[in-house]
């Protein structure tokens, strides 16, 4: 009897295998004899990057204060620095006359000057006088003697230089001095040549460090102290999709900047954009992913917000500093100049200027455009080397 039992138990097929007739035996045939499937048969590759791309640019969309300092303050910069260094008439040397029985002499031989709108005189006493240079009142004390004048001016002060040289022609010509050699000026005021066309480009080079090593450096830390980077650690993505997301969501805020600056300049400041918009783009775009990176580099292993503030602050304080934002880099010593030249923000900005302002092609501006990318790639390799989860 039980030997019949045992003969029955192996003749009936078991459940889910082949021919069966059990629920969910044709799907697992299905899955045995079907080939290995991808990881994302549906989405692709690039998804992955695709998708936290589009989170990191909604995260930025929902943060007020990203909008001010990425877009309202270089043009609320730009416009207070564009007002204070406009074009404007020569400032008037302000000159204090020291009472004394020379004294009118002295005023009249200035009314020329007076008359033109150079000089400013007043006929003030001894004390008042040199009290009021001290706090910067007057520029220059002439003080008549016998036979001649005394100028009391500060050699630190430019403006109290000025007043020394133009005081100085006006009672010369005066008294009777005649110039040698014949002469002319001639002031210069075309769009390319001032100041605000100087600085609208340095303007846009600082914003695209700023953005991209505060907007990646800082967006990154934040994500780790709330543990958020863990839950991408068990999501099918790659790391360098993570990193380059964050790096190139800087393209898109770029392109932002780009046009509100520029645009800003043109139509306020009437400025003459001498360069192709597709080599400005270029230039723009290898300046954001540059910075980028090194916000990336920066980041990659910060625990605190207070350590990458630190470290930012380091990388981008001496740039700030050396590579000709708000004035030419020229001015320091030269055998400083190869350093200068050798920053990212210096490339940048050199670049900037010549596509805007001289209308540059990129073919002549290889070295800069070299020095952005050996700076980006080299941090992004280094990000990507030593970058930490948690």
């Amino acid at each position: 009897m039980n030997n019949k039992i045992q003969g029955e138990r192996k003749n009936q097929p078991n459940a889910g295998d082949p021919g069966s007739g059990e629920p969910g035996s044709e799907i697992r045939d299905a899955i045995v004899d079907s080939p290995a499937t991808p990881v994302h048969p549906i989405t692709g590759r690039w998804k992955s990057y695709q998708l936290l791309l589009l989170a990191r640019l909604k995260e930025m969309y929902r943060e007020p204060e990203v909008i001010f300092w990425v877009f309202i303050f270089p043009i609320l910069l730009a416009l207070g620095l564009g007002i204070a260094f406009r074009n404007k008439p020569a400032d008037v040397c302000r000159v204090a006359v020291v009472a004394g029985p020379e004294a009118s002499h002295a005023m009249q031989l200035l009314q020329p000057g007076i008359a033109a709108g150079t000089v400013r005189a007043d006929l003030v006493p001894a004390f008042e006088a040199m009290n009021q240079f001290r706090l910067g009142k007057y520029d220059l004390v002439v003080t008549p003697k016998a036979g001649g004048f005394e100028y009391l001016y500060d050699p630190a002060r430019p403006e109290s230089v000025l007043a020394h040289s133009v005081t100085d022609d006006a009672l010369q010509a005066a008294a009777g001095r005649k110039n040698s050699v014949a002469t002319t000026g001639r002031a210069s005021s075309e769009p390319g040549a001032r100041y605000i066309d100087f600085l609208i480009p340095g303007l846009l080079g600082m914003n695209l460090m700023n953005s991209g090593m505060w907007g990646i450096g800082f967006a990154l830390v934040d994500l780790r102290q709330r543990k958020l980077l863990k839950r991408f650690v068990a999501s099918p993505m790659r790391r360098s999709d993570f990193l380059l997301a964050l790096a190139s969501s800087r393209l898109v805020l770029m392109l932002i900047e780009l046009v509100l600056l520029l645009g800003f300049g043109i139509l306020v400041f009437h400025m003459h954009v001498a360069g192709s918009w597709p080599s400005i783009l270029i230039i723009a775009s290898l300046g954001a992913l540059c910075f980028g990176g090194m916000g990336l580099l920066t980041a990659s292993r910060a625990q605190k917000i207070e350590t990458v503030s630190g470290l930012i602050n380091l990388v981008m304080m001496p740039m700030w500093i050396l590579s000709g934002v708000f004035f030419s880099y020229e001015r320091f010593p030269a055998f400083l100049h190869p350093l200068i030249q050798a920053l990212p923000l210096t490339a940048l900005n050199d670049a900037l200027r010549a596509a805007v302002l001289e209308g540059a092609p990129l073919g002549h501006q290889s070295a800069r455009l070299l020095v952005l990318c050996l700076w980006g790639v080299i941090s992004y390799l280094l990000a990507l080397r030593w970058f930490r989860w948690t």
